[in-house]
């Protein structure tokens, strides 16, 4: 199979090995002459990131880098960029990396020509008008890993450092100009987070099909998405170098970022505030918080999940989709608990005010009060 393409949904997206060979030329096509490129520190100096700098000097655009990126950046982290964009004369972004260089190289670029804060264009009501759509710069998305598929969304996640509550920045403009897929960039992926991006790209997926509103194209994607992680996230942990695998995870992980307009849930609403209090990888929370809201959901999604089971060649409806996803977990070296992951039981109460606020906890299949937050996090760690 050819794994390559071009497609227009939901933006425009250069999909195949090799291809970041066209990013100043894609930059060109954005109207971008000036770009910063903004990544984490942990990548900045690794060989990919020093020829994608590289060809940008070569065409004659400039060799600017922003790295000052946190594992789940912040308000300091985005006025830092903001200021190195305005001090550099930038005219757009390249979001290069995980989660957390895409999330903030998008802000950087919505936020460098608003005179308003931040916090004023959260995901709620129509707040998103409140932005000068007329000056937000034009953004390129290169992601180097194969999770949060933050390079086809319209919106940044953002930790207040004050609160440490996530914030969801949302603006339709933020979605990526033109988006690079490239799966030879993820091919030197640790394996933790080859299984920590995997396993979020699953929760997007799982928890969007589940979802009671109403959306069935999300709906589809979703449930291809799962197949997708099903039958890759292994290949890819057994031999980080199986590009055909890579491919299709990179396709996985943007297939869970578009369906999840139709909402996410409790394993999201869990995972953020733990994020955010312990700075604990956001995959990998994911994955070790999901059985007990399976376990939580069952009543309302039961039928559903059964109906996916049966598309992903497991037998036994519920139960076996349920057991399969600790099989995976235990295949792949998930903690079991959070209390693995420096999570202790002294801030329950504190964590399961921040999910009940979460934006996702009001996409759960079931209602996520209070009382029922608190014995979820207990369950968990």
């Amino acid at each position: 199979m050819n794994l390559t393409g071009n497609w227009s949904y939901p933006t425009a997206i250069r999909f195949g090995a090799g291809r970041i060979s066209e990013l100043a030329e894609a930059c060109k096509a954005a109207g971008i002459s000036r770009p910063l490129l903004v990544t984490d520190k942990g990548l900045a100096n690794l060989p990919i990131t020093r020829a994608a700098l590289d060809q940008l000097d070569g065409a004659g655009l400039g060799r600017a880098l922003f790295s000052e990126v946190d594992p789940n950046p912040n308000e300091k982290n985005l006025a830092a960029g903001v200021a190195a964009y305005k001090a550099g004369d930038h005219d757009g972004v390249i979001a290069f990396g995980g989660g957390s260089g895409l999330d903030l190289g998008k802000l950087i670029a919505f936020m460098a020509g608003q005179t308003r804060p931040v916090w004023d264009f959260e995901d709620i009501g129509d707040w998103w008008t409140r932005a000068d759509a007329a000056k937000i710069a034009p953004i390129i998305a290169v992601p180097t890993t194969a999770g949060t598929g933050s390079e086809v969304g319209r919106a940044g996640v953002l930790t207040n450092s004050a609160t440490h509550v996530k914030k969801i920045i949302f603006h339709p403009k933020i979605l990526p100009t033109i988006v690079i897929c490239d799966p030879e960039l993820t091919t030197g992926m640790p394996r933790i987070i080859t299984v920590g991006t995997g396993m979020d790209a699953f929760a997007h997926c799982l928890e969007a099909y589940s979802s009671p509103f109403y959306h069935p194209m999300s709906q589809g994607i979703a449930l291809e998405g799962l197949r997708l992680v099903k039958d890759n996230l292994p290949r890819v942990v057994a031999d980080g170098a199986d590009l055909e695998a890579r491919a299709h995870m990179m396709s996985a992980a943007a297939m869970g970022a578009v369906s999840f307009q139709k909402g996410l849930g409790a394993i999201h609403a869990l995972s953020h505030p733990i994020g955010a209090i312990y700075n604990t990888h956001h995959g990998m929370t994911n994955a070790v918080v999901m059985p007990p809201v399976l376990r939580f959901n069952r009543t309302e999604i039961e039928d559903r999940i059964a109906l996916a089971a049966a598309y992903l060649e497991i037998e036994g409806g519920f139960d076996g989709f349920y057991a399969y996803v600790l099989q995976l977990r235990e295949n792949l070296g998930v903690p079991d608990k959070l209390s693995e992951m420096g999570v202790g039981r002294d801030r329950i109460d504190e964590l399961a005010q921040m999910a009940i606020k979460d934006p996702s906890a009001g996409g759960n299949p079931r209602e996520l009060s209070l009382e029922a937050a608190k014995r979820l996090f207990e369950d968990c760690i």
